[in-house]
């Protein structure tokens, strides 16, 4: 039976294996030939791991050899390039300026090994994840150019994980990595028509990861259904000493299937972000609670979020100086080939503009750099402590005072036209406060919009539960993904592979 590779899920995959239906060499090679076929046009994909048809083989000797099968026996996984897979690729977080930069291996790539996943390779991003201006387009980077939405080439990819995105969307692998510091996941999971999750802060290593803040940056993955996202998160999760936030993580394992659920007697906070602004977000919206409506679901509705706007400036103003301090630690650390400070970061890029800067400037790195990155200094104190505060006490306000099972919103409006150098088109986001308060948030398809030229934008829902609680929040995601109807596919040649060729 021939395997549909936009529809197989993982444990799908595993059956094929198990069965010898399908060896890990040959899933790793349809998307390695897949790649090298449509990513010239797409752009997600920045480098093949020239070790993958290798780790497939050892996988398939393994099996071959009566191993039990570990979570992602044979599994071909693309992570984004600003996490570490070793010495055999660079990790650029999308700069020049870390080109020649290998350092050792990130702990989610150690631990993607230690379940048998294959690391594919890298994916595009948008460039130090957006965190260089604020006229800047998300999915461009210096070393990938621009990831392009594969439902609408010339619309955005959103970003930071942009390529990771894409590359589960075009069915150029079953699973990616991204990472968020706010709404980096969630937004292009969305646009491309995926699932994404960020976890609770704290449920995934950052070590090896390069930074904009360990107050809200998280590692999560990025998958064609709920039932995938939690099998990798299973994975990847756990406690690293070397990154202390991870140290309550072992108290909360996630469970790698979610839980059966239906949604009857299920809680939902209805949180109308930006209500009007997009009437094709909000007919997809509407479409989708009435769904999970006739399904049972209880809708409180509406809940609001009253502290949403004023965490969101004193979270900007946070981020500044913790970027500062937080690459400046990681540029310095041992086995990163560049510039080792961000004031050198500066001046590369100065010297450099041509190839980095030719869009747009580095306003945000030029605020960092005059924080000194200072968290003793009051103005910064003050920042982060209102963003933390008002988000949490929203979130926990909302999900505990309602008696929720989660807070469901938009995730996002129709991608927009690309224009480099004009910045974002962002009409709307949910990802703010989750972001901020360390809760996790996952995003599932949630209908489209259609984009003018005789195609469809897909459209995301989001769900955001109380923190530690990811395995609750998958097990309800789960239920409204099977509610919902099939996610929508982009307009690409169809992936499909012989089980027995």
């Amino acid at each position: 039976m021939d395997l549909d590779l936009h529809r197989t899920d993982l444990a799908g995959l595993e059956s094929a294996m198990a069965s010898g239906r399908l060896t890990s060499a040959r899933l790793t090679a349809f998307y390695t030939d897949r790649i090298a076929t449509l990513d010239p046009q797409l752009g997600a994909v920045v480098a093949v791991d020239p070790t993958a048809a290798e780790q497939a083989a050892a996988s398939d000797r393994r099996r071959a050899a009566g191993e039990p099968p570990r979570l992602l026996e044979g599994i071909p996984v693309l992570v984004k390039d600003n996490m570490s897979t070793g010495p055999q690729l660079p990790t650029t977080a999308g700069s020049t300026a870390l080109a020649r930069s290998r350092p050792p291996e990130a702990t989610i790539a150690t631990r993607l090994r230690e379940a048998g996943a294959v690391l594919l390779g890298k994916t595009n991003l948008s460039e130090w994840s957006n965190f260089r201006s604020v006229r800047s387009s998300s999915g461009w980077s210096a070393v990938g150019g621009l990831t392009r939405n594969p439902h609408s080439p010339e619309r955005t990819a959103c970003g930071s994980s942009a390529g990771s995105a894409v590359a589960v969307a075009a069915a150029l692998t079953p699973v990616a990595i991204g990472t968020e510091t706010d709404g980096s996941i969630v937004c292009p999971a969305a646009m491309n028509g995926i699932v994404g999750m960020k976890p609770t802060l704290g449920t995934v290593s950052r070590t090896g990861i390069v930074p904009i803040s360990a107050e809200q940056d998280t590692a999560g993955p990025m998958t064609r259904s709920v039932a995938d996202a939690a099998r990798v998160l299973a994975a990847i999760a756990g406690h690293d000493p070397a990154d202390p936030v991870t140290a309550e993580s072992a108290a909360h394992p996630v469970p790698v299937r979610p839980a059966d659920r239906g949604l009857a007697g299920v809680r939902l906070g209805v949180f109308r972000v930006a209500e009007g602004a997009s009437p094709e977000t909000d007919a997809a919206f509407a479409a989708t609670l009435e769904v999970l409506r006739g399904h049972g679901a209880v809708l409180v509705d509406p809940v609001e979020l009253p502290g949403t706007a004023q965490a969101a400036g004193a979270e900007l103003t946070a981020l500044v100086t913790e970027f500062a301090r937080d690459i400046d630690s990681y540029l310095r650390s041992p086995g990163v080939t560049g510039p080792g400070s961000l004031a050198e970061l500066v001046d590369y890029n100065r010297r450099h503009a041509e190839v980095e800067m030719p869009h747009w400037g580095q306003e945000l790195f030029e605020a960092a750099l005059a924080t000194r990155g200072d968290t003793d200094d009051e103005e910064y104190l003050a920042a982060r402590e209102t963003a933390i505060t008002l988000s949490r006490r929203d979130l926990d306000a909302a999900l505990t005072g309602h008696r929720l099972d989660a807070v469901i919103a938009p995730t996002n409006s129709p991608a927009w036209r690309v224009e480099l150098g004009a910045g974002d088109d962002f009409v709307l986001s949910s990802s703010a406060t989750a972001a901020v308060a360390g809760h996790p948030h996952i995003t599932v398809p949630a209908g489209g919009a259609p984009d003018g030229d005789g195609g469809t934008l897909p459209l995301g829902v989001s769900l955001i539960g109380p923190r530690w609680a990811d395995g609750d929040l998958l097990a309800l995601a789960a239920a409204v993904q099977d509610a919902l109807p099939e996610r929508i596919l982009p307009p690409l040649p169809p992936a499909v592979l012989p089980a027995d060729g």
